[in-house]
């Protein structure tokens, strides 16, 4: 029965972030291919939703819902050249996506956690360390992965 609520909550927490002006600033920047930001944390959220279920991981609902949602909250186009400020996004991007995050919505450091380490291991030093973490950094490299192979 537990189980069945954490669900029904995941499914709560995705719709109303999703439905969030904030959160929907970002169909207007470009992820991989033709993907919007947008649309890719939609993905790994729904991705990370269905691992934890499939798996039975019993993450928390809302840290996973909200970090996965956010994991990439950076609100710019890495794309553009801006001088030079986005040569190192893959290295920074998540940093001010925690920043962005926290200042917006003010998520707990659990969540602030998935966002900073969802980059491991091209951030090295930034090693998941709860389920929750672990299972937003695999979903983005499994998304990430097929939106770059696949919707070009």
């Amino acid at each position: 029965m537990t189980e069945k609520r954490n669900d029904r909550r995941e499914e709560e927490l995705l719709r109303s972030l999703l439905e969030d002006e904030r959160v929907r600033k970002m169909k207007n920047y470009t992820q991989h291919g033709s993907v919007s930001t947008y649309d890719h944390c939609r993905k790994v959220a729904e991705v990370s939703c269905g691992i934890n279920r499939k798996l039975h991981l019993h993450a928390d609902p809302e840290t996973l819902v909200q970090g996965a949602v956010l994991h990439d909250y950076f609100l710019y186009d890495w794309h553009e050249k801006d001088g030079g400020s986005h040569d190192w996004h893959g290295f920074i991007h998540a940093e001010r996506a925690r920043k962005n995050a926290q200042q917006q919505f003010h998520v707990k450091e659990e969540v602030q956690h998935v966002i900073r380490c969802h980059m491991w291991p091209l951030n090295i030093t930034r090693v998941p360390r709860s389920r929750e973490a672990w299972i937003v950094c695999l979903s983005d490299k499994w998304v990430s992965m097929c939106e770059t192979l696949l919707k070009r």
